[in-house]
């Protein structure tokens, strides 16, 4: 038996995060996706993706499958549900089907995500789902994604002991650190939620952290920073002034003053001194972001709205975000004034391309001060979407 986790025929509707992986290794918590069905199920995990992602992230194959929507967040009983499905039945929520259960090399097909076969027998899921299904969700499930990784990670274990050079606000049980976190002379609120440190990770001193709150593997809050949960930051990042409400998939810099609110940053990201994110309007009306879907700036039903930034995206010193800016992969953000709305991947400055082989080798360049290789799949993923994403640079 295995887990599938399928893009549901959503790639589009998560771009640009989903350029570079599948819709199932997102992160809105302690883990991606994936990692959390790994660990609630015990099974091997693959994806059903576009082709030229299945070189880095394969699919997976077994006498039976379980395919499930991509970007639903697992909890005990959404795991359960899932495992008992026999073969040539559909997990159904009110109408919208999240997980097939299919014999060898069967796959769902993306019309099917909307409307199952007839010959499937349709089971009724029971409990709430949560989907990620456009990029803002991932900061809006993050609460619970934290609070649902963290209860799977913990089960049984004991946090290491927090120094009493720190103050508690709320529930002390609601804080967890892994082995060689570090934590000193800073605030921690549990009052709405866990906060969770990561291992070898580093709070420095000062910092003001609001549950729920997760720090990745070896990443740092620079002294003095002020986070508002729900936020997650993966692996590797580093993080200072005033973020509200965010996610960081991982590998990311947002070292130094500046807001970053209701945002999601890709990896390998770097966010220059003073850079600033507007996540309101000054009407206080709906945000309208770039949708890759449509080729246009969409309504999407948000008041507050930040900034999403695709993979190896950067910008410079100073730099103003209006509200649901879109930045592609390897856009180089600089200028006066703010950029505009949609920043093409690859583009140089917002306006001019940036050259496949330079951007390449500023991406290599990065990826080396965290002793990660750029593989050659990273390169042929990357290559293929300079290619494809040409058009919004003409």
């Amino acid at each position: 038996m295995a887990i599938l986790l399928s893009d549901a025929g959503l790639h589009r509707q998560l771009l640009p995060f989903t350029y570079t992986r599948p819709l199932g290794a997102l992160r809105a918590g302690i883990f991606t996706i994936a990692e959390a069905w790994k660990q609630l199920s015990g099974l091997p995990v693959g994806f059903h993706t576009e082709a030229y992602l299945q070189g880095k992230f394969p699919p997976v194959l077994a006498d039976r499958v379980f395919e499930v929507h991509g970007g639903w967040l697992p909890d005990p009983a959404v795991a359960a549900a899932v495992l008992d499905l026999e073969p040539g039945q559909v997990l159904m929520k009110s109408g919208k089907p999240l997980a097939f259960c299919l014999d060898g090399d069967a796959r769902a097909e993306a019309p099917h995500w909307n409307s199952p076969p007839a010959y499937l027998a349709q089971v009724e899921h029971a409990t709430d789902v949560h989907l990620v299904e456009r990029p803002w969700h991932l900061f809006q499930h993050c609460g619970r994604a934290i609070t649902n990784d963290m209860a799977t990670l913990t089960a049984g274990r004991a946090s290491r002991t927090l120094s009493t050079s720190n103050t508690v606000i709320g529930d002390p049980g609601l804080i967890f650190l892994e082995e060689g976190a570090r934590v000193e002379a800073s605030i921690l609120n549990t009052t709405n939620g866990p906060i969770w440190i990561g291992e070898q990770a580093e709070v420095m001193e000062g910092c003001m952290i609001r549950g729920p709150f997760a720090l990745g593997v070896h990443a740092q809050l620079k002294m003095g920073a002020k986070i508002y949960g729900p936020s997650a930051f993966g692996p590797e990042c580093r993080v200072g002034g005033e973020v509200n409400n965010s996610v960081i998939l991982g590998y990311s810099n947002k070292g130094h003053d500046g807001f970053l609110g209701n945002s999601v940053l890709g990896e390998w990201c770097n966010l220059g001194a003073d850079t600033n994110t507007s996540n309101l309007k000054n009407t206080y009306g709906q945000v309208k972001a770039w949708s890759y879907a449509t080729g246009a700036l969409e309504p999407t039903g948000q008041q507050f709205l930040g900034l999403l930034m695709g993979d190896h995206a950067k910008s410079g010193i100073n730099t103003m975000f209006n509200t649901g800016t879109v930045a592609g992969v390897c856009a180089n953000v600089f200028g006066s004034g703010f950029p505009p709305k949609h920043i093409p991947p690859f583009s140089w400055g917002g306006t001019a391309a940036y050259a496949l082989d330079k951007a390449m080798e500023t991406c290599q360049l990065v990826m080396q001060r965290r002793a990660v290789a750029l593989t050659a799949d990273d390169r042929k993923i990357l290559t293929q979407v300079f290619h494809l994403t040409e058009s919004y640079r003409s």
